[in-house]
């Protein structure tokens, strides 16, 4: 009789130890799902908050975005605009200026730190985050005292390749402009420099042994001398593609920048890297409909809004125009992972 009601017991506590195990692994299923159903709506209204933002447009079609031009960059107030003139080639780059004057830009103008007379190339003009100070890149020919003079057969002579240079404004418009020195440049092409607030200098560099390839750079503004820069690394530059084009926030909180990486819509798209701690987090697509089956690059961030250049191959040159969309950073944060 005891064995009986021995055995009894055992197989009641089986058979409850089998129950529980079974609600346990149902609970876990549903969990699971719910965490997958959770996701799955997320993306969703990600997709659809996608969907719904504003086409990208032609800055000042016409006036500015004439079909031959590329990177864009707006003064802190407004009201001066730069940009480079292209004409679709790269044969003749000129950096041009026009001014917002009771809400009309103006006739655009060659800005008078560069030059029309095809004597060099200059490229890629971005404002500090004061307006006190506009870097941009230039194969014009540098002074004596360079630590490279062996890369021109003259003093007179363009470079071979892109150094960053930088003016500043005053009173009457715009200093002369003034070579940024060895530390940063070198014998590689050094271009699309933006600044940070504390001065950080972010760039894009070629690779001196991959041709057709680039990093991106940060020289550190350290009691005021230039460092020697440093290849920020994975997860933003890579061995396989192309890195460039990189805008620093003022707060060096994050930063945008182009990647040929084949995963992207189009031939080069445009990636977000927010800053963690003092690590970038991993790069995000900006997806479309920034981003493109053709190729995005020059970004700029100007109160709200993302400038930045669209181009598109033809036989015999390139259909390159500015445009701008309303733009949050930040709203790329969720995506990070």
């Amino acid at each position: 009789m005891t064995g009986q009601v021995t055995e009894q017991i055992g197989k009641q506590t089986e058979q409850g130890h089998s129950t529980e195990t079974r609600n346990q692994g149902e609970t876990r299923c549903i969990m699971i799902k719910l965490v997958r159903y959770g996701f799955y709506l997320w993306m969703l209204i990600f997709t659809h908050a996608i969907a719904a933002q504003a086409l990208p447009e032609k800055f000042q079609p016409g006036l500015i975005s004439n079909g031959g031009v590329f990177g864009f960059t707006l003064s802190p107030d407004g009201k001066t605009a730069l940009w480079v003139e292209s004409q679709g080639k790269r044969e003749k780059l000129v950096i041009m200026e026009s001014h917002l004057q009771n809400g009309q830009w103006s006739q655009p103008k060659v800005a008078p730190f560069s030059t029309d007379k095809g004597e060099w190339k200059d490229i890629d003009p971005i404002f500090s985050p004061d307006g006190q100070t506009v870097l941009f890149q230039s194969n014009r020919p540098v002074n004596t005292n360079s630590a490279y003079p062996a890369n021109q057969t003259s003093k007179q002579e363009p470079k071979k390749d892109f150094d960053i240079w930088a003016v500043k404004r005053n009173a009457i418009g715009w200093s002369e402009a003034f070579h940024m020195g060895d530390v940063i440049n070198t014998q590689a092409s050094e271009s699309y420099a933006s600044i940070a607030n504390n001065g950080n200098i972010y760039f894009m560099k070629d690779h001196e042994s991959q041709a057709g390839n680039s990093d991106l750079f940060v020289a550190k503004l350290i009691d005021g001398r230039y460092q020697k820069p440093v290849n920020l690394g994975a997860p933003i530059n890579t061995e396989q593609f192309r890195e460039s084009n990189p805008f620093i926030s003022p707060d060096e909180d994050y930063l945008i920048y182009f990647s040929s990486d084949t995963a992207g819509h189009g031939e080069v798209d445009l990636y977000i890297s927010f800053n963690e701690k003092g690590r970038w987090s991993k790069p995000v697509n900006l997806g479309l409909p920034i981003n493109s089956t053709f190729a995005e690059f020059c970004p700029f961030v100007h109160q709200g809004k993302l400038y930045f250049t669209r181009q598109k191959k033809e036989a015999d040159r390139m259909i390159e125009d500015v445009y701008v969309v309303d733009f949050d950073p930040y709203s790329y944060k969720a995506l990070v992972r």
